[in-house]
């Protein structure tokens, strides 16, 4: 039997990610004005009603309205579908219960959180979730006029035989569009995508298999925060935490540790201490330190466990305080990682080498 692996990527348009887009864009705009913001946010939408719900502690009051639309305008508003928005809004302060550990350095929560890396892609990440993504992008980059804004890509591909075997691409499209003008656009492209990568293009291409996709976004669906962790990690392949990245400050380990363990895990690979890594980091809520530390190699270590857990505590500061200051994690623009995946994006400091972070964020006194 072939070891096909599948992975999935989502557009920025699809009801979920319009949801943590929202979410994010609340937790930038709280940091942007408050360093010491606390965000734990939550966004729902169903037809035109968009609901944000949650706990905030910042000098900062968001107008929720404002971001909203300007995450519905950055997505496109007119392939969105609307004809009005009702934002309601439900919010109210952090528990001072979970503030009395975190004000001292402790951990937000409770949780296990999990970085992974391999040498498969430029990007550190699985060849079917590096080449669903990237055709995603691409998508969203054409801007096609008879083409609306809820699209999914699927990606299988048979790690024995180093090709992909499947490529699914369902994408919402207007009510005169046909199939063939569908399959015309998205067929091409994801060859192009497959030939960025050094991968075959006789692949089996499904479009749209019903055959049609005009009902779409939040008029066929539900959109929640943190509803599509495998998209926004490492496409299913690599393991995954309980919570969700999205709508939080990083003084919640969901997000920061997260961020952490896939440094992590990218130094360990590049430095070729192994060719794919994956590290599990869990702490207790107000607990600074973690309470276990495990690495993964999946048989590629060209060390023994040993040396990994030996190596990660002596380079790494894993306190929540020491992750957010080496990762300069309060300047971060959240609304870079809230679609098209948190990892793979070089512009993003947990992506980086240490030097590029000090050239770009400034080393802190």
């Amino acid at each position: 039997m072939s070891k096909i692996y599948t992975s999935e990527q989502i557009s920025c348009g699809h009801v979920d990610k319009i949801c943590d887009q929202i979410a994010d864009a609340i937790v930038t705009d709280c940091l942007e004005h408050d360093k010491n913001s606390r965000v734990a946010v939550e966004c729902l939408i169903k037809n035109s009603t968009i609901i944000i719900a949650g706990e905030i502690t910042s000098t900062h009051e968001p107008e929720y309205a404002d971001l909203v639309f300007a995450v519905l305008d950055r997505i496109g508003i007119d392939k969105l579908g609307y004809d009005c928005i009702d934002v309601r809004g439900m919010i109210t302060k952090q528990s001072a219960d979970i503030a009395m550990g975190v004000d001292k350095g402790g951990a937000g929560d409770q949780g296990i959180m999990f970085g992974y890396a391999t040498n498969e892609t430029p990007e550190l990440l699985p060849i079917p979730f590096a080449v669903a993504t990237r055709f995603i992008r691409h998508l969203e980059e054409l801007n096609c006029k008879m083409l609306l804004a809820d699209a999914k890509a699927q990606v299988s591909y048979d790690y024995d035989s180093g090709r992909i075997t499947t490529f699914l691409c369902s994408v919402q499209h207007r009510e005169e569009t046909s199939i063939d003008d569908v399959r015309s656009v998205i067929e091409p492209l994801m060859e192009l995508t497959a030939a960025e990568y050094g991968l075959n293009t006789d692949f089996e291409k499904l479009v749209n298999p019903t055959g049609r996709f005009v009902i779409g976004g939040s008029k066929a669906d539900c959109g929640v925060t943190g509803r599509k962790l495998a998209c926004d990690t490492y496409g299913g392949i690599g393991r995954i935490g309980g919570g969700a990245l999205s709508g939080k400050d990083p003084s919640k380990v969901d997000r920061s540790a997260a961020y952490m363990a896939r440094k992590i895990a990218i130094d360990l690979v590049k430095a070729g201490y192994c060719d794919k890594c994956e590290v599990q980091i869990a702490y207790a809520i107000g607990k600074a330190e973690p309470v276990s530390l495990v690495v993964e190699t999946f048989g590629t270590g060209k060390a023994c466990s040993h040396f990994f857990q030996e190596y990660i505590r002596s380079n790494y500061d894993l306190t929540p305080n020491g992750i957010i200051s080496y990762l300069h994690l309060l300047d971060v623009d959240y609304n870079a990682v809230s679609a098209g995946g948190h990892f793979g994006k070089p512009m993003l400091p947990w992506e980086m080498d240490d030097e590029d972070i000090n050239v770009i964020y400034g080393t802190e006194e």
